[in-house]
Parts: structure tokens; sequence; C-alpha cells
């Protein structure tokens, strides 16, 4: 069964000649998928090509126009999937944009890449980014009916979103491909970025997260438990979110002498790929992290009900001296919303 993405209709009407689209997400959350999706609806005269591939890897790496031509041929659109593989793609798609303005562009990549940091003059006006998600709780009451979304909660909470994961009814085949992911991620993603090669340090800095979800996280203390330096545990951490399997929310403060700002809490984009990290896929009744998991899966799903509403927020949590906490602040507007998580 196919999950309609929510994202696919605001995709359509951001494609626009002399326009770049990039599209961020995880690895396997369906970017693929979508922008093929993408092509069947459209109008225009698509091209996809994958930057995994040498001959167009190599074409689109070239910084020659005329190259940059061939690959795009008589399309309207051009699709690059896994775009961030290719060596400054920033100025290649630069020089796409600037030389064809009657194409629209679209980048897929699951790390983070930004274009506009590897040119020497931005896309201005002419780049919109879009952050694919795993399936969000809107997406599976769409295509499964209220009651049908409410009723499975807990396997929501304890398998997480991924595509592959929700379209599967075995348990023992969501846990192997959830394992798969991890593994794609950590060997894949992490350890082609800027060298690193201690998969271990970071699989156990990942445990120690998974562990301390609604608690703000001391970096020294991290360091002291992996036996690492704070600069390359902070470096691991920045690494982790450009791949997209955590991210940070910092403390809110408007007094900075009664509260908590110096430590930030950090959650998974996913409860599956938590779960695995500590290997507990037991029911709800069994756990006693119950409470980790409804916040860092009501974290996602705000994170994820804005981004697909276009709401610009920024994310805190505040928690003073004497212990008063609230877990969400929302700053948005000018104006705040707190939010309180229970099970």
């Amino acid at each position: 069964m196919k999950i309609p993405r929510l994202l696919l209709s605001q995709i359509q009407q951001a494609l626009q000649p002399g326009r770049l689209v990039v599209l961020y997400g995880p690895r396997q959350v369906g970017k693929t998928t979508l922008v093929k999706d993408l092509m069947e609806s459209s109008s225009m005269r698509a091209r996809f090509v994958n930057a995994d591939e040498i001959l167009y890897w190599e074409a689109l790496a070239s910084q020659n126009r005329q190259r940059l031509g061939e690959v795009l041929g008589d399309a309207t659109l051009l699709i690059i999937d896994e775009a961030q593989r290719v060596p400054e793609i920033g100025l290649n798609l630069k020089i796409l944009v600037d030389n064809y303005p009657k194409v629209a562009f679209l980048a897929t990549g699951s790390a983070s890449f930004d274009p506009a940091n590897k040119i020497s003059e931005p896309l201005t006006g002419r780049k919109l980014t879009f952050i694919l998600n795993p399936i969000s709780y809107a997406e599976i009451r769409q295509a499964f009916g209220a009651l049908e979304a409410r009723s499975q909660l807990e396997r929501w909470l304890i398998w997480g979103g991924y595509p592959d994961i929700v379209t599967t009814e075995a348990p023992a085949l969501r846990e192997r491909l959830l394992g798969e992911l991890l593994g794609s991620y950590l060997y894949r993603d992490i350890l082609n970025i800027d060298g690193v090669r201690r998969s271990d340090k970071i699989v156990d800095l990942l445990r120690l997260l998974a562990f301390q979800i609604g608690s703000e996280v001391s970096l020294a203390e991290l360091a002291a438990s992996l036996a690492m330096s704070r600069a390359t545990v902070e470096r691991y951490l920045d690494l982790l979110e450009k791949v997209f399997v955590i991210y940070k929310v910092a403390g809110f403060s408007r007094n900075l002498r009664k509260e908590i700002t110096k430590n930030s809490r950090f959650y998974f984009y996913d409860n599956g790929v938590r779960n695995t990290l500590i290997q507990n896929y037991s029911p709800l009744h069994l756990r006693q992290d119950v409470g980790q998991l409804w916040e860092n899966f009501l974290m996602a799903e705000r994170r994820k009900a804005n981004q697909y509403a276009g709401r610009l927020a920024n994310a805190y949590f505040w928690r003073t001296y004497d212990q008063k906490e609230i877990d969400y602040l929302e700053e948005r507007a000018g104006s705040l919303a707190g939010f309180e998580f229970k099970w």
C-alpha cells in the first residue's frame, strides 16, 4: 500500500521554470517515490537522473555548461536524486539554473547539503527547501482512517513511521528492516562525511541519547562516558543532525540567572530508529520508557505538522533552577505557546 504524502502538492506548486527545489530527508523515507509520483502527475517533460550513477555523477560535477546541458536534454523538469554525492553540486546547480531559465529543477538528498553555501552568488529567490520526514500521524490517518490510526497508536510509538515499516505487518521483518536502515545511516551516510571512521563511537553516542529523551544533555558528560573530546562529540552530533537521525532543542530564557539554557535536549526523527538502537520492541505495558516514547513521538509530530503547514516556529524547552518546567515551548509570530506531554 502506498501512503499519500502531504508534501506532494506543495512541491508541485513550488516547481516553476527558473527555480530550484531542494528536497532533504532521511534515507529510505520515500523521497524517490515522491518525486516519481510528481513526474507522473506533472505536465512538464521530466528527466530523472541518479547521482549515484557514474555517468551522471561525472557530468554533474563537471562545471561545464555543455555537459550539464547534455544531462538536461530536452527536459523542462530535471530531477537529480542523491545530489549530495556530487562534488560542488551547488555551483553546478547554479550553472544550470542560470543558463536554462525555462527549466524547473529538483534536487534530493539524504544528507543536508545547502547549495547556497557552496557558491559565490546564492540562488536568492530561486531556491525553495522542503524536508520529507518519516510518515506523519496525519498521513497514517488519511491512509487508514481515523479509527484504525488511533487503534494502532502503540504500533507507531514502538515501530515508527518509515514507509516500509508502516506497510509491513510482520514484526520480525520490521525489526530486520529497521536494522538495515540504521546500518545505512551509519555506514553509508555518516562514514562518507568528513572522514569519520569510528562508527562504534557513534552508535554508543546514539544509545546514550536514546536513554536521555526529555532530559538535558551535557556534552561534557557524554565526552567523559565515551572517552572522547568534547569537540569530537560536538562534531558527531552535528553529523547526526545533518543525516536526519536526531535534532536539537535548546533551552528558552528571558532571565539567564534563573533559567537553564546551557544544555540542550536531543530527539530522534523516528521512534523506530531509537528503539532499534536500544533493541527494545516490547509492548508498552512492559516498558519503563513509555513517557520518553510519547514525548519523542509528539515532538516529531509537531515538527512535521509545522513544516507541512509552512509554519515558521522556534522550538525550545523551559526549565528553571528551582525545577519548574515546560516540556516544549513554541515561539511563533511574536507569541509563545507551551506544551506539556503526559502519557
